[in-house]
Parts: C-alpha cells; sequence; structure tokens
C-alpha cells in the first residue's frame, strides 16, 4: 500500500465518527470543496503511481482531468485516458457531506453497464484529503465488491490531485497523481455531452 494511502487511512480511522462538517465555512469540507471549484475550467495531466500488475487501464497511457462543469453543488470532472473519453467523476454536495460518483459512458454516449459507482465522505475528513467508501448502491453494482472499495481525492494547491481506488484488504489498487502546477490544454467532451 502506498505511503499516501496509508496516511489517508490513518486520517480516516483518526477522524471517523466527527460529523461532516455543513452550513460552517471554516470545516475540512469547506476548505476541501473550494480547492475543487478553484480548479475549474483547468485540465491537467496525470501520472500513474500504482496498479494491479496485470490492469491495462492507465499503464503506459496518458491520462487527463479536466475540471469541466462546476455549479455551487456539484463539480463534474471527465478523465480521459488517451482517446477513451468514456469517464467522469461526479463530486456533489449533500447533507453535510459530499459524493463521489463514477460516470461511465459508451462512445454513443449511453451509460455503461457498471456506473454511478461510488460513495459518501463519513467523516470531515480534511483540508487536503476526502475519502468516499463503497456505498450499498455500489456493493450491489460491482460484482465481487463485497470487499470493501474506498476512493481517496486529495487536493494540494499549486503541486498535485492525487486520486487513489483501493480494495480494503487486498493489494489491488489505482493510484494517479495530477500536476496542478501545469495545466494542459482541455481534451475534447466526455461521451454523451454536449458543448
Amino acid at each position: 500500500m502506498s505511503r499516501t494511502l496509508v496516511a489517508a487511512v490513518a486520517l480516516f480511522l483518526a477522524v471517523a465518527g466527527r460529523p461532516a462538517g455543513g452550513a460552517d465555512g471554516g470545516s475540512p469540507q469547506q476548505a476541501w470543496w473550494d480547492r475543487l471549484q478553484a480548479l475549474c475550467g483547468q485540465a491537467f495531466e496525470g501520472r500513474l503511481v500504482r496498479a494491479p500488475d496485470d490492469d491495462t487501464t492507465f499503464r503506459g497511457r496518458r491520462a487527463v482531468m479536466h475540471v469541466r462543469d462546476c455549479s455551487a453543488q456539484q463539480v463534474r470532472v471527465p478523465l480521459v485516458i488517451d482517446d477513451d473519453r468514456s469517464r467522469t467523476w461526479v463530486f456533489r454536495r449533500e447533507g453535510g457531506r459530499i459524493e463521489l460518483r463514477h460516470d461511465h459512458r459508451h462512445e454513443d454516449g449511453t451509460p455503461d453497464a457498471v456506473t454511478r459507482y461510488g460513495g459518501y465522505t463519513v467523516n470531515a475528513g480534511s483540508a487536503d484529503t476526502q475519502m468516499f467508501p463503497a456505498d450499498d448502491r455500489t456493493r450491489a453494482a460491482i460484482p465481487g465488491s463485497g470487499l470493501r472499495s474506498v476512493w481517496l481525492v486529495e487536493i494540494h494547491p499549486g503541486e498535485r490531485l492525487v486520486y487513489a481506488a483501493n480494495r480494503v484488504g487486498t493489494e489491488r489498487g489505482f493510484q494517479v497523481d495530477f500536476d496542478l502546477g501545469r495545466p494542459v490544454e482541455a481534451p475534447p467532451p466526455p461521451w454523451g455531452w454536449r458543448d
């Protein structure tokens, strides 16, 4: 397990049970949300840090995230892998928590068989890091995900955004670090989006 994920899991456990915050503008979640909002309109290239040996989703391919569609309650971040524009991360504020969903589409814009999986924050996290444990909807939608999945998103302004996914209790995990110090040209819109 990477040092980043180990540190994040330790943080997650340290603050478990604390309220996620709400309208308080000084909450860690609000600070994290503000950092995400500050990236609106920009695109950044990523570097694969870790992936399972047998996985080819990111290995040897160009990854670009584009913080493309922002409102006060929702931020959509397409993730383009080479010319594959099927993925979008959807972050949403809801009831004092932040939700992360993975929206997967086919080239014709129709939903993939496995889409809209993710979860909600369960504690305040920190201004740097928010964690999203898989919810019941995700465990029902993804075969074999009875093993608990958790997503971590770190935002270090001007430095990097870390996206990590792990199945807790296994070696299966991904981590891609995006260089926030060097914006790149925005990719075309994701499949199924209109400009």
